[in-house]
């Protein structure tokens, strides 16, 4: 039985995001990997022992789980509705106040691709999901998405292992707004599935140290022509919005 959040309990939440070092291990954890308290420390510029109270805070607060491997620990978001949470408050911050510095290499390659929690993010991703909206493989309007009978063929043809069925507890397909784009991409079990299949075919691979895709050598040729994107789609940008600041 779900319990119904209160006033205090929302605000309690927003108390343990709201810290700028515990913000910063959860926009770490939006790569969609598990990472050590050593990594956590890293992101959230904090000491191994003040990173050791956070993740203890986050955990009983159940934004965050814990797995272990052997000796090891690793930290992941707890759901992908936490993942969804932090996503609406990053696409909130985006359009707050203007921070005065330049853009920087980093800031670009995350506008042009990167992970999104389990999916994909940035120009790539809605260049995608618009080519699968004009060849009518998918249905995008009102935040909501639909794959089509079409759809579900090029998705099995492309190798994209999803489970089809209409039991699971996440959604098949949504649409996810694109916080430095303003526009929607693709989420949901078939956006982590796609990722998936194009980190596989290493089409695309994880840049270390950070939520950005990279284009292997052959990765952008063979995307281009598996999804028909126009040959201008690095271009495509949306109006002039706050840099990133994370």
């Amino acid at each position: 039985m779900s319990n119904i959040a209160s006033g205090n309990a929302i605000a309690e939440i927003a108390h343990l995001i709201g810290d700028p070092a515990r913000a910063n291990m959860l926009l770490a954890l939006m790569g969609g990997q598990a990472l050590t308290a050593g990594e956590l420390a890293f992101h959230g510029h904090v000491t191994a022992q003040t990173t050791s109270g956070h993740l203890s805070k986050m955990a009983e607060a159940g934004l965050i789980a814990m797995e272990k491997q052997g000796r090891h620990r690793y930290y992941r978001l707890a759901s992908p509705d936490i993942a969804a949470a932090v996503h609406a408050l990053m696409s909130v911050a985006a359009v707050g106040p203007k921070r005065h510095r330049p853009v920087g290499p980093r800031d670009e390659a995350l506008r042009l691709a990167r992970t999104c929690y389990d999916h994909m993010a940035g120009r790539l991703a809605l260049a995608v999901a618009d080519a699968l909206v004009d060849h009518a493989y998918l249905l995008m309007a009102d935040g909501a998405a639909l794959v089509t009978e079409e759809g579900r063929r090029f998705f099995c043809d492309l190798g994209v292992d999803v489970d089809w069925s209409s039991s699971a507890n996440r959604p098949l397909c949504r649409c996810c707004l694109d916080w430095s784009e303003r526009r929607s991409h693709l989420a949901g079990r078939l956006g982590a599935a796609l990722l998936q299949r194009l980190l596989d075919l290493n089409w695309l691979t994880r840049v270390p140290e950070s939520r950005a895709l990279a284009f292997s050598r052959l990765g952008e040729p063979a995307l281009v022509k598996a999804f028909n994107l126009p040959d201008n789609w690095r271009e495509r940008r949306s109006a002039v919005y706050p840099v990133l600041t994370e």
